[in-house]
């Protein structure tokens, strides 16, 4: 009959089973590492998205909507607000603001000119383009 399990066995399954998960550790990280540069879209990174997401950080946009999942609930994911709406209502919804509409938060007016505005459009295209894998969930965001 067995007297169970010896503390040599016992050390023994511990360092096997640390070995182990740290190894599958690191497979994950290269899987994940390979699969970036795919998913993540960056071949299309062009001035303008870089400054529509200057005008994201500068503006605090992230402190009202989220994107991609990140930011605040307060007002829409705006991830795939582009496939969506598309950039000419983007345009038309950003000089509209604040709308004045009873009962709705309000958005505050940036003042933002033509220029910026392509920009801000460039960014929001192509973060659509990222692969989230089906994030958000729901098309409206």
């Amino acid at each position: 009959m067995s007297r169970g399990l010896t503390s040599q066995a016992a050390r023994n399954i511990f360092y096997g089973g640390t070995v182990f998960f740290i190894l599958l550790f690191a497979v994950l990280i290269f899987n994940t590492e390979q699969r970036i540069p795919a998913r993540s879209n960056a071949a299309e990174i062009t001035p303008a998205v870089v400054r529509g997401k200057h005008l994201w950080e500068t503006r605090n946009c992230i402190g009202c909507h989220t994107l991609l999942g990140e930011g605040a609930y307060f007002a829409p994911e705006l991830g795939n607000v582009y496939p969506r709406r598309g950039g000419d209502f983007i345009k038309a919804w950003m000089k509209a603001q604040p709308t004045g509409a009873p009962g709705r938060r309000q958005m505050p007016q940036f003042h933002l000119n033509d220029q910026q505005l392509d920009d801000l459009v460039e960014f929001l295209k192509w973060t659509s383009k990222v692969d989230t894998e089906k994030w958000p969930p729901n098309i409206q965001g």
